[in-house]
């Protein structure tokens, strides 16, 4: 089974398997739900209990030019609506320099998903139009299914993907940091 399938097979059991069908029905341009959500409903499924990190919330990235900050709150709200138990957090990547400070604009909805903290976290699953997963992985994923933390190249020297390091292994004793 290639990585890809493999992602999905653990997904698919999962609440994202659950959650993914609703975001695609939002239509969101060039969309993907990615971070820790993906990374912790992996490590959950390799590591078992031992592995304390759990959804906190669903990272959905997608890129509108046009869009405007109401587009975000508008899926947020829906989403929140059809799954009142789970949180959300929609951003347009076209407008991440004007909420992050000091950030660089991304060009698409892959370039800043590929500028994640790690490389497990930089990871995205979507449905297209015909309900079939198709998957964002700029690092691979070999980091994401050996339960390595490894700072995308952008973050080597970022304090932030060290103290999140700290955390993960703090709450999944069977990771490794690189």
């Amino acid at each position: 089974m290639n990585s890809n399938a493999r992602l999905q097979t653990v997904l698919a059991d999962t609440s994202i398997g659950t959650v993914l069908p609703a975001i695609a029905q939002l239509n969101l341009p060039n969309w993907w739900l990615a971070g820790g959500a993906v990374r912790n409903s992996v490590w959950r499924a390799l590591f078992g209990e031992t592995c304390s990190l759990v959804i906190k919330d669903f990272d959905i990235a997608f890129f509108d030019l046009n869009g405007d900050r109401n587009q975000e709150l508008t899926a947020k709200a829906q989403l929140t609506d059809k799954f009142p138990d789970q949180l959300f957090d929609v951003k347009n990547q076209a407008s991440f320099a004007r909420w992050r400070p000091g950030k660089r604009p991304y060009a698409s909805t892959e370039d800043g998903v590929q500028d994640w903290l790690h490389t497990a976290t930089a990871v995205g699953v979507r449905l297209n139009p015909q309900g079939e997963w198709e998957f964002f992985t700029p690092y691979g994923l070999d980091d994401l299914f050996a339960g390595i933390i490894r700072p995308t190249p952008a973050h080597i020297d970022n304090p932030d993907a060290h103290n999140k390091a700290k955390d993960f292994l703090a709450k999944c004793s069977c990771l490794r940091l690189v």
